[in-house]
């Protein structure tokens, strides 16, 4: 459609926020506690929006993350059990408000979910040692979040073909952007 896009993900997405990712991703589930991962993922997230999302929109480039600030609110929140408010003060310092203008929350059976992320195979497999109720918290979290913010939420079945899943992504990027 001619628009220039950059695709990118969190954590990563700047050298930094690479680096601060294998020590979030990588290792046993115990490495660390829920605050110290919140803090890990916002200060990778502050690296992330300075060095490749904000530069990006300056020149007119639309921003394609997987992943982004609603996924600490289910991780270290929901899964992990810090605190919501604790959780948001620390987004508004370091993000300011800065969010989205589409989240899409690609919904899957907790344990189907946990299954298709086993079989990556590589060593960035620290939350799926979580366990299959670790995993059904986040599913209902980001669940959660999408009812309390319907403006700038979809959820989309996951459960369907790669087709059928590209196809819904698609609808609810055009609608959401009337293209």
């Amino acid at each position: 459609m001619g628009i220039r896009a950059l695709a990118t993900r969190e954590p990563g997405g700047s050298q930094g926020a690479e680096e601060i990712r294998k020590l979030m991703v990588e290792g046993e589930p115990g490495r660390w506690d829920a605050i110290t991962e919140t803090l890990l993922a916002y200060a990778a997230r502050a690296d992330h929006v300075r060095c490749t999302i904000g530069p990006a929109l300056v020149q007119g480039t639309w921003v394609i993350s997987d992943r982004f600030s609603d996924s600490t609110f289910a991780y270290q929140g929901a899964g992990r059990g810090l605190d919501r408010e604790t959780i948001r003060r620390i987004d508004s310092a370091v993000l300011d408000d800065f969010q989205p203008d589409l989240t899409l929350i690609l919904d899957l059976d907790a344990k189907l979910g946990l299954q298709r992320a086993l079989t990556r195979g590589n060593a960035e497999n620290r939350f799926e040692k979580f366990g299959a109720d670790f995993h059904e918290r986040l599913r209902q979290s980001f669940l959660d979040i999408a009812r309390r913010n319907p403006d700038r939420c979809r959820v989309i079945d996951a459960g369907g073909t790669e087709d059928q899943v590209a196809e819904a992504i698609w609808a609810a990027i055009s609608r959401r952007f009337d293209l």
